[in-house]
């Protein structure tokens, strides 16, 4: 796992039951972010219990003075249902032990809070749980919250994929008011920013290709990613920006444009690339 989407109902339906039976927003996240404290809890309990059956079988080992600090402070705060990326401040070393003994930890990971409104609330642009949801996470430590409406995307997929361009319009037209449209590019892109994420194309005649790498990725990790005997045999790459292409070309195919406008250039291996 290396992040989270937390999505949360904010609808009410007698169609749609509730194992609950009633819809109060805090209490589910209230229980999803308990059932998963209780769960990085059990790991890390199993985790201890491993190192420290190691230091007894073995007496010239000895646990330093920082697992145990940490350990302790791990153990205390998923105790009480607080998730470990929040409402602590963590030392540099204690990060460094953190990742050492318990990388799986899943309240460690970001979390993105997608709110799942009926699509009628979700157009007027308004939802009476909206407020709460956000005073919970503002109170939890913090995060991003995202309205969005699963009812709606599911209506203008159905609508698209049956071609349907005047029902499509009609129905963006009813969220268009309150500037909101799809938030699926949206949800798509607040992820890779919470991953530290970020995309970059190659382009050629017959196809182009989007790929996925990390933020500050040099041009031979970037080519890595696409196989990695390109990463082993780096030499140079040649580039230009998205926005330079699109700005340059005008709709035609190829690079002539953007190399006479002087934006098309070439890289070495120090090079750190860019998004898009």
């Amino acid at each position: 796992v290396d992040g989270i989407f937390h999505l949360v109902r904010a609808f009410d339906s007698k169609e749609v039951t509730h194992v609950e039976d009633t819809i109060d927003p805090e209490r589910d996240l209230e229980i999803i972010t308990s059932e998963l404290c209780k769960k990085d809890l059990a790991y890390v309990l199993q985790q201890r219990e491993l190192r420290e059956k190691d230091v007894k079988k073995n007496p010239t080992m000895k646990l330093p003075p920082l697992f145990f600090t940490v350990m302790d402070k791990v153990q205390e705060m998923l105790e009480r249902s607080q998730p470990l990326a929040k409402g602590c401040e963590w030392t540099a070393p204690e990060v460094e032990k953190i990742n050492e003994l318990i990388p799986g930890c899943i309240t460690l990971k970001p979390v993105v809070y997608l709110v799942n409104c009926s699509e009628k609330s979700y157009c007027v642009g308004a939802n009476k749980y909206l407020k709460r949801i956000k005073d919970w996470v503002e109170s939890h430590g913090g995060g991003l919250v995202i309205p969005m409406s699963v009812q709606f995307e599911e209506n203008l997929a159905a609508l698209r994929k049956a071609g349907d361009v005047d029902a499509e319009k009609a129905l963006l037209d009813t969220v268009s008011g309150a500037g909101r449209g799809s938030m699926l590019p949206r949800i798509i892109k607040c992820g890779y920013k919470q991953l530290n994420l970020m995309y970059y194309f190659t382009a050629g005649d017959k196809e182009v290709r989007c790929w996925t790498v990390a933020v500050g990725a040099t041009a031979p990790q970037a080519a890595g990613v696409i196989h990695t005997d390109f990463e082993t045999g780096f030499i140079k790459l040649e580039c230009c920006s998205y926005d330079d292409y699109i700005a340059c070309s005008n709709g035609r195919k190829g690079m002539a444009a953007v190399k006479e406008a002087g934006k098309y250039r070439q890289e070495g291996k120090k090079y750190i690339v860019q998004d898009g």
